[in-house]
């Protein structure tokens, strides 16, 4: 095996599995865990007998344990107040979510016969500063140093961008995974890959097509037997296995069919799908990731024919209704010669090359200097300052090329007024209150002069992780102060 010291590892952690990569011989490889399998599920529980489990073995028991096993975690990253019960203790869900990456560096290092310390993880690019920083904490907790956190849509670019070669073209990215859908359009030109824009839905995915099945087959049960099973915990996790089960199957097939005996006492649910009922089920999905995708044309001031190529990512863009009404809607058809569930992590591995200066190879077989391919990504969140009458004053606009930093200066409210308090907002909202709060700024000793009069400058920082710093600074006295953004229970160094 090649030489792997200082290999930087190239993670993508996602709602339903995750996926690791590196770059070996120039080009980015994906790596088997531990069970020899390329995808881990992002499943984490403790057996019966009090052993924690990650990935295959926590799915395995998730009938029989379901009280002790969490899934799709993902979905509640950097939610401060979230927390899991796993046997009898607390956990948040970057603690949850820090095990499973505890996993993947473990496996790596078996795999490669090497320690490894550093990685570059993928987030949805429609996470904020809480999620980007709970994964970056997350990373931290299993003992990697996380050089960057990078955009699941970006990343996949990245690695399309290497093994087709794409070059002086703009490009459309679908990202439809387990639990958050992502689009995001760049241009790539002389090794630069530019985000112009993006958009997303962090609580949209293939965990909520399975969801529109659950449905579908609770009341299919409630109507033939006149029993609602929907708190039973066990028949439930069967239920939701053989819904996700039922939705790959009508990917390839029109008709799939739910056959689970003893599903509640001696009674069988007994259901057959078509794919056009699946298609009906789902119709209002797929229709909601049409109208964002709209949203960032819109934003980069693109229309679908200005947009070279299309790239499909992420293993719910198996799903055909899926990738026809984006071929539809763009009016191309969109490339998909890389899996799907792996073209994250192997973007991961390209950028974690690029920090780790290894050599990379395009399709053309030359040798890519990695310090010829630069990545800009945007802030997919406007960032602004609590105003006075529940107003959201705008300091950064989304979709700004990271990193950046930007102020706007503000001024008191009323004669002598000591003390300017303000909210940092995230989102797009003027109403401060329909924003999601990150922190609070507080500048006091303000010398007493008439109301206007002061001239307080608030700056905003954003790196190129995503994640922000904030200062205040009174321009009369120089008085200035750090603002630590807060940070979800448990997240603050």
């Amino acid at each position: 095996m090649a030489n792997t010291r200082g290999k930087v590892l190239g993670i993508d952690l996602g709602t339903t599995n995750s996926c690791m990569a590196v770059i070996e011989l120039g080009e980015p490889k994906v790596i088997t865990n531990s069970e020899g399998k390329r995808l881990t599920p992002s499943v984490v529980g403790f057996s019966k007998k009090n052993e924690l489990l990650v990935g295959e073995l926590a799915k395995r028991q998730m009938v029989s344990n379901p009280e002790n096993t969490v899934q799709s975690i993902k979905r509640y990253m950097g939610k401060p107040d979230y927390r899991v019960t796993l046997n009898k203790d607390q956990y948040t869900p970057h603690g949850i979510s820090a095990k499973i990456l505890q996993k993947l560096k473990h496996d790596s290092e078996k795999y490669l016969g090497d320690a490894v310390s550093k990685a570059v993880i993928t987030v949805p690019a429609y996470f904020n500063d809480s999620q980007r920083f709970a994964t970056k904490k997350a990373g931290e907790l299993a003992g990697l140093e996380v050089l960057r956190v990078i955009n699941e849509p970006t990343a996949a670019a990245l690695a399309y961008g290497l093994k087709e070669g794409i070059e002086n073209q703009k490009i459309l990215v679908y990202d439809l995974g387990g639990g958050t859908f992502d689009v995001s359009i760049l241009k790539i030109k002389n090794g630069v890959f530019e985000v112009l824009a993006t958009s997303g839905d962090t609580q949209l995915g293939g965990d909520d097509f399975d969801r529109k099945v659950v449905d579908h087959l609770l009341s299919e049960f409630q109507a033939a037997e006149g029993i609602d099973i929907s708190g039973n915990p066990e028949a439930m996790q069967r239920i939701r296995e053989a819904a996700e089960r039922c939705k790959i199957d009508l990917s390839t097939l029109t008709t799939a069919n739910v056959n689970l005996p003893y599903i509640f006492e001696n009674k069988l649910l007994d259901v057959e799908i078509t794919r056009d009922q699946f298609e009906t089920m789902t119709e209002d999905l797929v229709n909601k990731t049409i109208s964002i995708m709209e949203k960032a044309l819109q934003d980069s001031g693109l229309s679908p024919e200005d947009i070279n190529k299309v790239i499909l990512v992420g293993g719910s863009t198996r799903i055909p209704a899926v990738a026809r009404e984006v071929e539809d809607f763009m009016g191309k058809t969109p490339l998909q010669s890389i899996n799907p569930d792996e073209v994250v992590a192997m973007g991961a591995a390209v950028q974690a090359g690029i920090l780790g200066n290894e050599y990379l190879k395009s399709s053309g077989e030359q040798q890519v200097e990695s310090g010829n391919l630069v990545l800009l990504d945007v802030t997919p969140l406007s960032l602004g300052f609590e105003t006075v009458g529940d107003s959201t004053a705008s300091i950064i606009p989304r979709n700004t090329t990271i990193p950046t930093r930007n102020s706007k200066i503000f001024t008191t409210h009323y004669d002598n007024q000591r003390v300017v308090r303000g909210k940092i907002l995230q989102g797009e909202d003027r109403a401060a209150s329909k924003n999601v709060p990150l922190g609070m700024i507080v500048l006091d000793n303000i010398p007493p002069a008439p109301k206007g009069v002061p001239r307080i400058e608030v700056t905003f920082d954003i790196d190129a992780n995503g994640i922000i710093n904030a200062t205040a600074k009174d321009l009369g006295t120089g008085i200035m102060r750090s603002v630590m953004i807060e940070r979800p229970e448990g997240l603050n160094d």
